[in-house]
């Protein structure tokens, strides 16, 4: 067991190539919209509420990571096409904190959260490939779990890259409501058959296994203070 955990998970996440966007104003006010809705929907995991810091920027702070993977996953699937690149820092937070605006708060949690971010630029100008879009750093003695944790990432990016967009549509569409084959059909107006195959396809399976195990370990974390 993780007891020890450190209390906070600071989230940082900005745009990818957003100076290449030609709307960007529309794009904020979707960012906008999409932060206050998560910020309702997930009020209990929200110790300073999602904020937009700079243009294409934002980050927030959870006080418990039960939701912590959901929450990443809805930000990625309502900005689609737009990417973005998240880091999430686990650690304390040493200054004081406003609930409503998550600017002004430092610690290390932030620390690591910056780190997380600044690593995925490098990788991205490194490799000129597709690493990975999400990434953890946690403050302390946790080197081994960060590195599985991230491998478990890059994972999951290489599957995403892989899917078609229908496939795409399939598995976040189950993802988001997690019922049967049958409803996703309903929803989608395609056949149960054609859901099976696109999950199939799109090695769902292995990819809710990975998306499940990190929440599972992000259960763990909560600020003692709430």
């Amino acid at each position: 067991m993780l007891t020890s955990f450190p209390n906070y998970i600071a989230i940082i996440g900005d745009i990818k190539g957003s100076k290449k966007i030609d709307n960007r104003n529309k794009v904020q006010k979707i960012m906008k919209s999409l932060l206050e809705d998560i910020n309702k929907k997930y009020m209990d995991d929200i110790y300073s509420k999602f904020t937009i810091t700079l243009g294409d920027e934002f980050q927030g702070l959870l006080c418990c990571g039960a939701n912590c993977m959901k929450i990443l996953s809805e930000i990625e699937r309502k900005l689609h096409p737009i990417k973005v690149r998240i880091g999430v820092g686990i650690g304390g937070i040493t200054t004081e904190i406003n609930r409503e605006i998550s600017i002004g708060a430092d610690g290390p949690g932030y620390y690591k959260a910056r780190t997380a971010i600044e690593y995925l630029k490098k990788e991205e100008k490194r490799k000129q490939t597709n690493p990975a879009d999400i990434r953890i750093e946690i403050d302390g003695d946790y080197k081994s779990l960060s590195i599985m944790l991230n491998t478990i990432l890059s994972l999951m990016t290489a599957i995403k890259e892989s899917w078609t967009d229908r496939q795409r549509e399939i598995i976040w569409d189950m993802m988001e409501h997690q019922d049967s084959q049958l409803d996703v059909a309903k929803r989608l107006g395609i056949t149960q058959s054609s859901v099976q195959k696109g999950l199939s396809n799109g090695k769902y399976y292995a990819y809710k296994d990975a998306f499940d195990t990190i929440e599972k370990l992000l259960e763990e974390t909560r600020s003692k203070y709430v």
